[in-house]
């Protein structure tokens, strides 16, 4: 599966790498696309420089698509109708939308979350008005998957992949990564 993940000027860095490196890991091709031309720079000042222009790219040949939050990019993928069209392309496809902080209202705004269920950062959950907003760090509904921000990046990542290649693939890159929840192993 091909992986598309849009990447705007103040993006969280977390939210963005650490799904493209678990979704490489997991066997898939991930893209991660630039609005604009050259290097991003991100919420904490690392700079990245994406695979292709996210104009560049056509939506319809990735079967997942991954949203960052971080407020400015956040904001900066809420304007680009090109993003919203491909939220709602792939999703209509059948593929797997995800969205992690912020990121959550990319979803709405492409108006793919109506009667959902869903999370997002804590301090945005007064915005989702389309779904019902569960304080929970991630939230799979159907093929849509939601998390909450930096804290829960690793544990969105792997349900990614959970939905894209099922539990015992989730639960193997889990353990290749040493991942453990609550300490346990």
């Amino acid at each position: 599966m091909r992986a598309l993940i849009p990447l705007a000027a103040g993006f969280e860095e977390i939210e963005a790498i650490t799904p493209a490196d678990l979704l490489r890991r997991a066997g898939h091709e991930v893209i991660l696309a630039g609005l604009e031309p050259g290097p991003v720079r991100a919420a904490r000042g690392t700079v990245v420089v994406p695979d292709r222009l996210f104009s560049e790219v056509e939506p319809s040949s990735c079967s997942i698509l991954v949203i960052p939050g971080g407020g400015p990019g956040t904001d900066r993928l809420r304007k680009q109708e090109a993003v919203l069209k491909a939220v709602r392309d792939i999703h209509e496809a059948l593929g797997i939308v995800g969205a992690i902080c912020a990121g959550t209202l990319v979803l709405q705004d492409a108006g793919i979350l109506r009667g959902r269920r869903v999370t997002s950062f804590p301090g945005v959950a007064g915005e989702i008005k389309d779904a019902s907003w569960l304080d929970q760090p991630v939230v799979t509904d159907g093929r849509i998957v939601t998390s909450q921000g930096p804290g829960t990046a690793v544990a969105f990542a792997l349900a990614l992949v959970e939905a894209a290649d099922g539990k015992a693939a989730a639960a193997e890159l889990a353990e290749e990564i040493s991942f453990h929840r609550g300490g346990e192993r």
